[in-house]
C-alpha cells in the first residue's frame, strides 16, 4: 500500500492542509489573504468560502495556519 507525505512541524505534528482537521487548503488559504490584501471585506470572503466571518479574521491576521511544513512524513 502506497503510504502519503504530509507536512510536519518541528516536532512532527502535521500542519496546513494536512492537518486531520483541516477544512481548507493552503491555497485557500493563500488565497484569502490575497483577497483580503486587495481590499475585499471578511464577510465577502467568509462567503466565498463557506466559512465563519470569525475563521477569515484568524486566518487573515495570521493568528491560525500560520505553521509551514519542516518535513514531510509517510502516513
Amino acid at each position: 500500500m502506497n503510504k502519503r507525505l504530509v507536512g510536519v512541524n518541528e516536532k512532527g505534528l502535521r500542519v496546513g492542509q494536512d492537518h486531520q482537521h483541516a477544512k481548507l487548503s493552503d491555497r485557500d488559504v493563500e488565497l484569502m489573504r490575497q483577497l483580503r490584501e486587495g481590499g475585499m471585506s471578511q464577510r465577502d470572503i467568509a462567503e466565498k468560502f463557506e466559512v465563519s466571518v470569525s475563521l477569515v479574521d484568524k486566518i487573515v491576521n495570521y493568528r491560525r495556519r500560520t505553521q509551514m511544513p519542516v518535513k514531510f512524513r509517510p502516513v
